[in-house]
C-alpha cells in the first residue's frame, strides 16, 4: 500500500461572513506538485436577501482551477467569453493560461432566496510549456458528470478528468491530471492503484474514512509518499472525498496573489500585462 507521510488539518481562514478552511498551502505543507491550493467554503446556510459569494472580478495567469459546488451555486463570467450558472453537484474547470479576468459570485436566485452553501476550489499548476496556453472554461452540471458505482452501490465515483477504470472524465486535462469526487456510505470501501511516479491529492470534505489503515476525518488533507501503489479506503461514516493524482512537474513555483509562474520576472510581466488590458477588459 502507498505509505502516508502526514495528515494535515485545514486551517480556519474566514473571508468576511464566508466560512472558509484552507487545506493548501499551510505552514505544514506548501503544495503537493502540481496541486497548489485548496479553499473549502462552508458548509453554512445563507439567509434570504444575502450578498452571496464575494469573488468579484479578478485576474489569473499560469494555472487552472477546479471548483466543486456541493451546495448552493456559482455564477461564472470571464473575459474569454465563459458565462453560466452551475448548481449543486456540478463543477467548473478554468484554464487561466496566458491570463483572463473572471468573477465567481452567487446567482440572483441564491442571493434572493438563500440556502445551504458548500464549495471547494482547487488550483492545479501548469507546466512552463502550458503557462501561456489559451484560456478556457468548462462548466458541467451534475448530470453531465459520469458516475462509477462500486461496492454494490455504496460508493459513487464522480469522474471529472482522466479516468476511473474504463470510464473517462468529460474534461480534458493539459497535464494528465486525474480528478474525482467520491461519495461513500458508512461501512463501504473501495481499492484503487496509482502509479508510483504520480503524486496523490486526497482531501476529506465530509465524514471520516480509514485510508491505508490510518483515520482521516473531515477537513483533513492526506499527504502520501511515493512508496507503494495501492490505496484502500473504508468509510467510517457517510463521507465525501476528493481524490486526484498527477505526475509532478518538478519546476520552480513562484506565486504572487492571482498569478503562478516559474520566475519573479514572469510575475512582474503578468502584472504589467493585466494593467495593460492584455487579459481582457471587464464590462
Amino acid at each position: 500500500m502507498r505509505k502516508i507521510k502526514k495528515i494535515h488539518k485545514a486551517v480556519h481562514a474566514p473571508m468576511g461572513d464566508l466560512v472558509t478552511y484552507r487545506a493548501l498551502p499551510t505552514r505544514e505543507v506548501e503544495y503537493i506538485d502540481p496541486f497548489l491550493f485548496l479553499n473549502h467554503h462552508g458548509p453554512q446556510v445563507y439567509k434570504p436577501g444575502n450578498n452571496g459569494l464575494p469573488f468579484g472580478p479578478h485576474p489569473h495567469r499560469g494555472f487552472e482551477t477546479l471548483t466543486f459546488i456541493l451546495d448552493g451555486d456559482i455564477m461564472h463570467q470571464d473575459t474569454g467569453g465563459g458565462q453560466d450558472v452551475i448548481e449543486a453537484g456540478g463543477v467548473q474547470w478554468m484554464t487561466a493560461g496566458s491570463g483572463l479576468i473572471h468573477a465567481e459570485v452567487s446567482s440572483e436566485k441564491f442571493k434572493k432566496e438563500g440556502g445551504p452553501l458548500e464549495i471547494l476550489q482547487l488550483w492545479f499548476n501548469l507546466p512552463a510549456k502550458h503557462k501561456m496556453a489559451k484560456p478556457n472554461y468548462i462548466g458541467l452540471q451534475k448530470d453531465a458528470i459520469p458516475v462509477v458505482i462500486e461496492d454494490d452501490g455504496k460508493v459513487k465515483v464522480n469522474v471529472i478528468s482522466g479516468s476511473w477504470g474504463d470510464t473517462k472524465g468529460p474534461i480534458p486535462s493539459l497535464s494528465d491530471i486525474h480528478m474525482a469526487s467520491i461519495e461513500l456510505q458508512a461501512g463501504s470501501s473501495f481499492t484503487t492503484t496509482i502509479a508510483l511516479d504520480r503524486n496523490i491529492f486526497f482531501y476529506v470534505v465530509r465524514g471520516a474514512v480509514k485510508v491505508n489503515d490510518e483515520t482521516a476525518e473531515k477537513l483533513h488533507l492526506v499527504e502520501f509518499t511515493n512508496d507503494g501503489e495501492e490505496l484502500k479506503v473504508e468509510a467510517l461514516e457517510d463521507s465525501y472525498i476528493l481524490l486526484g493524482h498527477a505526475k509532478p512537474f518538478n519546476e520552480p513555483v513562484v506565486s504572487h496573489g492571482p498569478f503562478v509562474m516559474n520566475t519573479e520576472e514572469e510575475i512582474h510581466e503578468a502584472f504589467r500585462d493585466y494593467q495593460a488590458g492584455k487579459m481582457g477588459v471587464w464590462k
